[in-house]
């Protein structure tokens, strides 16, 4: 027993400097605001929605829409080598070998639709609507990476509160433990007392080094979504404060102008109603003008002109109807009718989905709110009968078995209490992601 006291007054020592070196190379705190802006700035999935958002916006331009002219810069040569033999009306016969033929053309040319059955404003209008759908992608990005953030690091708080509760459960152990020791020195209590408490001592030190690789591989986890080294040490807060003031009709009547789901398929729907502008467009005429600037140079040895150089303008006008194309046009006309009908279910489906997770969202949050307080008075309750259970334990009128299960209660108390906070945080942070109102205090 002599050298189990030197054994464990050894461990503490070392235990002791462990402590004196850590608190000397202490990680830096990381407060919620800076990993949100760190996220925010270097974020992968962020950037390519901003990057993506940034094409759309560029892609609304009226050439892209078909309003402006174009003009190009054209360039032909034709070169040929012929055997020529030629019978004069008089008779005679002219023979030319290996004749040689070019021509070459060149200058701009002009070709301008100024008319497609209105087709060109719906483009136009259809890029105005993609742009803004990407801007609702973008916006839904960063608010998804932000809760992830948010939610991961509400989650280490969790897990760093049961790291101390479970810390506490280990001191309780010791005590256990040290109390077992000294009563089998005394004749007061058996081995096996002492043996039964280091195998609870061995499983709450089990259990802590799990809690402690989860903590890390969360960790690693933010780091990931915060773009930086993978192994970066930090602390978190230790506190988690839930907004206790939601209204679920507020939410509700929120989600219908700020969801990110909801705007898209308002969206989606306008930009069926344009396809359908464009589809009609091809029922109109299509009329375009051209024009161009040529300077020509030919040779020809066998004609009446050998060599010819021309250069002037020309221009014209086209224009053309589809009068009969197999009947597509009435059957791309029906499909894009059903691709309207289509997009105003998906609106309705849509604003049906959210209200649906918004309710359900909230009861999760109410709940954990009704745990936190319920879990507040049960923490003080089982802290209290712990005390006593020791205290009665120290002078021997109860069992191993008993503290055990006072240990227990105490520790699943603490572990009940920690995760309706954070189940109320993640519902919280969710409803406002929904609504397009996550912020950070």
């Amino acid at each position: 027993m002599m050298k189990y006291i030197k054994l464990t007054c050894c461990l503490c020592c070392c235990l002791a400097l462990t402590v004196t070196v850590s608190a000397q190379n202490a990680p830096a705190y990381l407060t919620l605001k800076d990993a949100v802006e760190i996220a925010l700035k270097n974020n992968y999935n962020i950037i390519l929605a901003k990057n993506n958002n940034a094409i759309a916006q560029n892609n609304v331009t009226i050439g892209n829409a078909g309003f402006l002219p174009v003009v190009t810069g054209d360039l032909t040569q034709t070169n040929s080598r012929q055997h020529i033999e030629q019978t004069r009306s008089d008779g005679t016969v002219n023979t030319i070998p290996n004749a040689k033929n070019s021509s070459l053309s060149y200058g701009p040319n002009l070709n301008w639709t100024i008319f497609n059955g209105f087709s060109m404003f719906a483009n136009y209008d259809q890029l105005k609507q993609l742009k803004e759908l990407s801007s609702v992608s973008s916006r839904d990005t960063i608010l998804a990476t932000t809760a992830d953030v948010i939610q991961t690091y509400y989650d280490l708080t969790n897990q760093y509160e049961q790291i101390k509760a479970q810390n506490g459960a280990i001191a309780i152990s010791h005590t256990q433990l040290k109390y077992a020791s000294d009563k089998f020195s005394v004749g007061t209590a058996s081995r096996l007392d002492v043996l039964n408490a280091q195998v609870n001592l061995n499983t709450d030190t089990a259990t802590l080094l799990t809690l402690q690789q989860q903590f890390k591989a969360s960790k690693i986890r933010l780091n990931q979504l915060l773009v930086r080294d993978l192994q970066t040490d930090f602390t978190v807060a230790d506190t988690i404060v839930v907004d206790e003031k939601l209204v679920l009709g507020d939410i509700i009547a929120a989600a219908q102008t700020q969801n990110p789901a909801i705007i898209s398929s308002q969206i989606n729907k306008r930009i069926a109603d344009i396809n359908l502008k464009q589809v009609q467009s091809s029922r109109y005429p299509v009329v375009g003008v051209n024009g161009g600037y040529a300077w020509t140079n030919s040779h020809t040895p066998a004609g009446f002109t050998q060599m010819q150089d021309t250069h002037g303008l020309n221009y014209g006008v086209t224009a053309s109807i589809n009068i009969f194309n197999g009947f597509n046009q009435s059957r791309r006309e029906r499909n894009a009718k059903i691709q309207i009908d289509n997009a105003t279910v998906d609106v309705k489906q849509t604003r049906l989905n959210v209200e649906a997770q918004i309710s359900n969202l909230y009861v999760s949050y109410l709940s954990g709110l009704d745990l936190v307080k319920l879990g507040q008075s049960n923490v003080a309750i089982a802290k209290r009968n712990l005390d006593i259970s020791l205290d009665k334990y120290k002078i021997g009128t109860i069992t191993p078995l008993e503290i055990r299960e006072a240990q227990r209660n105490y520790l699943a108390a603490q572990s009940t209490f920690f995760a309706a906070q954070y189940q109320s945080k993640v519902a919280e942070i969710t409803l406002k992601q929904i609504t397009n109102n996550l912020t950070i205090q």
